[in-house]
């Protein structure tokens, strides 16, 4: 026969009990409700370490932000391609890295949403009730910046990387050849583009993942520790010319366009790690974006 210990009664234990299971069933309840992806964001700012921006690019881009979130995937661009594998695959929420709009505020110039192609991306979001939010500005902001902290991982670099400044490297000698041969196999970039003599030698390297711009890639260039710039894209009648010239005058200086995507996948699969030390109970998934060049055969 059971005994209840510290009840005045059988009736005021009964009570007790039933009072306990209600409050248990309302606990389970809260935890199996899911977050809305309003809720997911403001978790994210809750945890970026940085004071958020007023003005920013990450915001929601698309859907209604109020949706309860069935599984976040994590992508560095939310292509079309990117959109149906999530979908499939049960994840509302998309945090994307990149515009899902084609330029950098998800407002193409020259472009209305009359467009086929928006049309038709836009239709697909909100038959399948997607929500996409822009994961972009503070990410990179971040210390350390999370695209390069997840970009050093996937070359093995943490080893060569400067106290000083976390954007340069030096590393064992190499050529430029083997440099360039061993960051498409280990960034999945086969179709990087190289500048420079292949037989060079080469042991400083810097690296600006993405769109860094003639500026900041020039200077990086310029610099006496900097032999070789990995970089993301570029204009090539910027940055490129501007490497080609520094090699026809004799100067010890390469350029490795690795391609915008490849090189900040990884920072983003970096993201994913990170969002789950806080996020529990949501399925997240880092969903790569397909390299959209091909090498003709």
């Amino acid at each position: 026969m059971l005994k209840f210990h510290g009840f005045g009664s059988k009736p005021a234990a009964i009570v007790a009990i039933a009072t306990l299971t209600a409050l248990g069933c309302a606990a389970a309840k809260a935890q199996s409700t899911p977050p809305t992806a309003r809720e997911v964001a403001k978790s994210i700012q809750d945890h970026v370490g940085i004071p958020w921006m007023p003005q920013t690019v990450d915001t929601f881009k698309a859907g209604d932000p109020d949706t309860p979130v069935t599984g976040i995937a994590v992508t560095m661009m939310a292509t079309l391609d990117v959109l149906q594998r999530a979908a499939a695959n049960h994840q509302n929420l998309i945090i994307t890295h990149e515009p899902t709009f084609f330029s950098h505020q998800d407002t193409p110039e020259g472009m209305d949403q009359s467009d086929a192609v928006w049309t038709e991306k836009r239709a697909f979001i909100d038959q399948h009730h997607l929500v996409i939010w822009r994961f972009h500005d503070h990410w990179h902001r971040m210390h350390p910046d999370g695209i390069l902290a997840g970009m050093v991982h996937a070359l093995g670099w943490e080893k060569y990387q400067h106290a000083d400044d976390p954007k340069v490297f030096t590393i064992p000698e190499t050529t430029l050849a083997k440099l360039a041969s061993d960051t498409a196999k280990r960034l999945d970039a086969p179709t990087m583009r190289v500048v420079g003599n292949p037989d060079m030698k080469v042991t400083k390297i810097a690296m600006t993942p993405g769109f860094a711009g003639f500026v900041r890639e020039t200077h990086a260039l310029e610099q006496d520790n900097v032999e070789a710039l990995l970089t993301g894209e570029t204009r090539e009648w910027e940055t490129v010319e501007y490497a080609a010239d520094a090699v026809t005058e004799g100067k010890r200086k390469a350029l490795i366009v690795i391609g915008h995507i490849p090189s900040e996948q990884a920072g983003m699969e970096e993201c994913v790690r990170w969002l789950k030390t806080f996020i529990t109970g949501t399925p997240i998934e880092f969903v790569p974006a397909k390299q959209p060049f091909w090498v003709p055969k």
